[in-house]
């Protein structure tokens, strides 16, 4: 989740996520747009590499 965070930021984005237990939910969308733009393409590209490195 910190690497994420710190990418979000860095990306001026910031995703809505639910925490519990052992499980991260992320909705990426952006409310200007109406859907998915590049920021949040930008960012999901980025969690799947975090997550293929655990």
């Amino acid at each position: 989740m910190t690497r994420v965070a710190l990418q979000a930021e860095k990306l001026d984005h910031h995703p809505e996520w639910f925490n519990v237990y052992n499980k991260v939910h992320i909705t990426l969308s952006t409310h200007e747009c109406g859907g998915l733009s590049e920021r949040d393409i930008n960012l999901a590209s980025f969690i799947e590499q975090v997550a293929a490195s655990l």
